[in-house]
């Protein structure tokens, strides 16, 4: 057995249209009771908000199905500093994520500046925020993504803020989200395998691909997102496999990528043990 952790947009849907056949690869995963994850770095929602969103296209996922890059580092926040405080720069999916685990939001004195994706940002806000991270509160952006797609064309992305507020203060954030093990690793023990059972499907090399490579995933990465196959030149590291679609996948595929990775492994070790 294995489990998965799915990459959204790009590899589910793009914008509001579902991808083709990926609604039915998710009723196969349900069919033969393989756990599965998506994982997000979208911070604006909440996961049963994200649940409702998949629904309406016809994907069979519940909240249970839903990781974010906010609660991620609402987790990791409540493990530094229990009962903590954040200003938070972002939507209800951080704030309510923060909450859920002992977090205040405030906007005095915070121990926190917390930065994710957001449509309602103003400059009194960020003006704000620098001014609590120079009197000492500590930079912590959900992900460090310079732009975000949406229907119109694209947005300035949480990564983007984040830079703002580190050229202004002179302060380097700590990021969260996709490629950090902080959220890859906590995924996968949500799914509850160790990495060698764990695939990360995914359609941007520079978060998705690089995160599972890192941490000893099966990386799948799809052409139906940010990247075309002609792009894999630009990195040193490479996807295990790779597909036109997730509609292309099935069971037994992914059975055979871990028998090729596992049977891959034992001959590398083999001159390591002479």
């Amino acid at each position: 057995m294995f489990g998965i952790l799915i990459d959204m947009d790009g590899v589910i849907y793009r914008g509001s249209e579902l991808i083709p056949g990926a609604d039915r690869f998710i009723r196969l995963l349900h069919d033969y009771h393989v756990p599965f994850l998506f994982l997000t770095n979208n911070s604006q929602r909440t996961r049963r908000d994200i649940a409702a969103k998949l629904a309406r296209m016809g994907v069979q996922a519940g909240a249970e199905h839903v990781f974010t890059c906010a609660m991620a580092t609402a987790r990791f926040l409540a493990h530094q500093k229990p009962g903590g405080t954040a200003y938070v720069l972002g939507e209800s999916g951080l704030t309510t994520a923060l909450h859920h685990n002992g977090f205040a939001v405030v906007d005095k004195d915070p121990d926190y500046v917390v930065v994710g994706e957001g449509r309602t940002y103003t400059f009194e806000m960020l003006e704000h925020a620098t001014n609590l991270i120079l009197r000492g509160a500590r930079l912590i952006a959900t992900n460090m993504d310079p732009n975000c797609p949406t229907q119109a064309g694209t947005r300035p992305g949480c990564g983007a803020v984040v830079r703002l507020l580190e050229e202004a203060t002179g302060v380097t954030a700590f990021s969260v989200g996709k490629p950090s093990p902080i959220m890859m690793r906590a995924a996968r023990k949500e799914l509850g395998f160790d990495a060698a059972h764990t695939f990360m499907i995914g359609d941007t090399m520079s978060t998705d691909i690089l995160g599972g490579t890192q941490l000893g995933y099966h990386t799948i990465l799809v052409l139906t997102g940010g990247t075309r196959r002609e792009d894999l030149d630009q990195f040193a590291y490479q996807p295990d496999t790779i597909v036109d679609s997730v509609a292309d996948l099935d069971i037994g595929k992914l059975e055979a990528c871990l028998h090729h990775q596992a049977t891959r492994g034992q001959a590398a070790a083999v001159p390591a043990l002479v």
